[in-house]
Parts: C-alpha cells; structure tokens; sequence
C-alpha cells in the first residue's frame, strides 16, 4: 500500500513539474508576443494560457475610435503579435496553429514537436523597433528588395514597393501630406493623440504605453513645460514639415493590403508585416509608419485608384531606409494583460 502511495505521490509531483514548466514555456511566448507594435502603442491585447494553447483577446478599452474606427489596425497589432508568439514558441520546441473566431478571439494550438526548428526571426523580436528619425537617404539594394519581395506571406495579402522618386511613390507621399492636413484638423483626432502622448519619463514610466516623450525626440523635462510645448507642435503645418523631410529621406514605401476588410484578413496581415519587420530588422534597414492615407476614407480611395490595386483594401503604408537606432517605446508589465 505504501508502495503505491509513493508511486502515486512521484507521478503527481511529475505531471505537476511538466504542466509548470509547459505554463513556463507559454509564458515566455506571450512575454514576447507583446513585443509586437501598435497604433499610439496602446498595446490593445489580453492573453489567456491555457493547457495546451494561448487565446489572444481584443481589448477594446485601448481601441482608438477616431483613427481607427473599424478597429482594423487593432486586428493588425493582435496579428502582429500572434506572429510573434508562434516565432517564440519555435524557441520552446512548439508546433502552432492559428485560428481566428469571427468575434476576433485568436486561438492559437500549441504542440511539442522535436521537428521543429527555431525561427531565424528570433532574435529579431527583441530589436524591432518604430523609427521617426529623418534616414540617410541611402537606397536599399535592389536584391535586397528581390529578397523581402520573395517573404512568405499569409493568403489573401499584397505586398508592394515604392521606390523613391518613382512616379507612385510621390504620389503616395502626396497622399501623407494630405492625410496630415485633414487629421490635424479634426479636434477629435488631437484630444485622442494627447490621450496617448506621454510628456516625460515620470509620465512614460508611470503607463508603461502610449507615445513616449523620447519617440518624438523630445528631453526630459517636468510635464508642465513639456506638455505645452510639445502640443505647439502638433498641427497640420509642423506634421508635414517634418514628413516631407522624413519621406524624401527613406528609400522606399511598402504598402501592405488585403482583399477584404474581415477581422481574419487583417490578423493576416498583422502576422505578414510583422515577418516582414523582423526581417528588416535583420537587414539593418529601419522601418516607420506613413498610414495617414490609409486612415482618411477617400484618400485610401484615392491611393487604390490610383495604384490600379483594384479590389485591394490598402491597410498598412510604412517607410524604410536606413538611420540611426532611436527610443523603444515601452510595454506594459506582461502579468497585467493576463486573463484569469
């Protein structure tokens, strides 16, 4: 009877290490999914771990309604950072599988597989970076761009590049100038913009979100004299000032579309860009966001017309180049975006 007991109390203590250490191993994937970027870096995700599996939920309290009415570009955070927890769980010796539920949860199945090989990507996860800096005007080589282009990509999305100077490209640049001038003059676009801003590093450390006082370049300063000044900058004038700048210095636009506005669409195109980033990351080549004329209705309109795509729904535009290596945004501790 003893005998028993003992072994009973070994095969407990055994499946109990193994379900600790598998939680463990879960844990280390969303640690790093939430690595993954954001419109304003709201961070508009919780994650519950389950036995065998990790479900991504929306939430809608970091939604950006103005910007991002439709939420599609919260879809594309939440695929964002599905791509990087199935890339982390390679790490971990986990085969994944993702499913998209049409109210937008994301269930992603998690197995042991000792065929799995560890991603390339990696490492890649914890570089990733936004970059507003001007570049340096140099031109990524074209088997560079051969290589990107060749980048596997979920189905039903579209990846196309735009070299500066190229007719489209100052085309689409002419759309980011317009889409600055009429978001900054929508009141409501700015009180939701200063919702996000972050003035100061007490600020910035106090949310562990938004946009930090260190993105825009700006010093530390008490958020009394902080505050003011930077909002003096925000206005359609100053906005387009320093894109044009911004955009004559990147080497070339990347425009990523789908081919229908659906939540499964969009996290598809979340988990293609976020490849692509972690990629172009690898290459030293830095990446900013350009997603005014995607935002403005009639611009987007405009931009599908005018670049023949047809039935494609422009989603994500970004810029890429190369520059110095600029501020991290912060992220929220990952114990307060875990479900119960």
């Amino acid at each position: 009877m003893r005998k028993k007991i003992l072994f009973l109390v070994v095969m407990m203590t055994s499946v109990t290490n193994q379900l600790n250490a598998q939680r463990a191993d879960l844990l280390f994937m969303v640690e790093h999914a939430i690595k993954a970027p954001s419109g304003h870096n709201t961070q508009p995700w919780k994650f519950k771990i389950n036995e065998h599996s990790v479900d991504i939920y929306p939430d809608y309290g970091k939604a950006l309604p103005v910007v991002d009415p439709d939420n599609r570009e919260l879809f594309v955070s939440l695929g964002c950072a599905t791509e990087n927890l199935c890339i982390a769980a390679t790490i971990k010796g986990y085969r994944s599988e993702v499913s998209v539920a049409a109210d937008g949860l994301i269930h992603i199945d998690l197995q042991r597989d000792t065929t799995i090989t560890p991603s390339p990507l990696f490492p890649q996860i914890a570089m990733r970076q936004t970059n507003r800096n001007v570049y340096d005007g140099r031109i990524i080589p074209v088997d560079s761009i051969c290589e990107l282009q060749a980048m596997e990509k979920e189905p039903a999305v579209g990846v196309r590049f735009f070299r500066n100077g190229s007719h489209e490209f100052n085309m689409i640049a002419d759309l980011i100038l317009a889409g600055n001038s009429r978001q900054m003059d929508d009141e409501h676009f700015i009180a939701e913009l200063k919702q996000w801003m972050r003035y100061n590093k007490k600020h910035a450390d106090g949310t562990h979100d938004g946009l930090s006082y260190a993105v825009f370049g700006a010093p530390n300063l008490p958020r009394f004299i902080s505050q003011p000044v930077m909002g003096m900058f925000i206005n359609g004038k100053q906005q387009n000032k320093g894109d044009r700048k911004k955009i004559a210095s990147s080497s070339h636009l990347v425009l990523f579309t789908t081919e229908a506005n659906t939540i499964e669409q969009w996290v598809a195109l979340g988990r293609t860009l976020e490849r692509y980033l972690l990629k172009m990351t690898a290459m030293g080549i830095a990446i900013g966001y350009m997603n005014q004329p995607n935002e403005v209705k009639d611009l987007a309109l405009t931009m599908t017309s005018s670049l023949g795509l047809g039935s494609q729904y422009p989603t994500v535009l970004i810029r890429i180049g190369y520059s110095e290596r600029a501020p991290y945004s912060q992220r929220r501790p990952v114990e307060t975006v875990l479900l119960p």
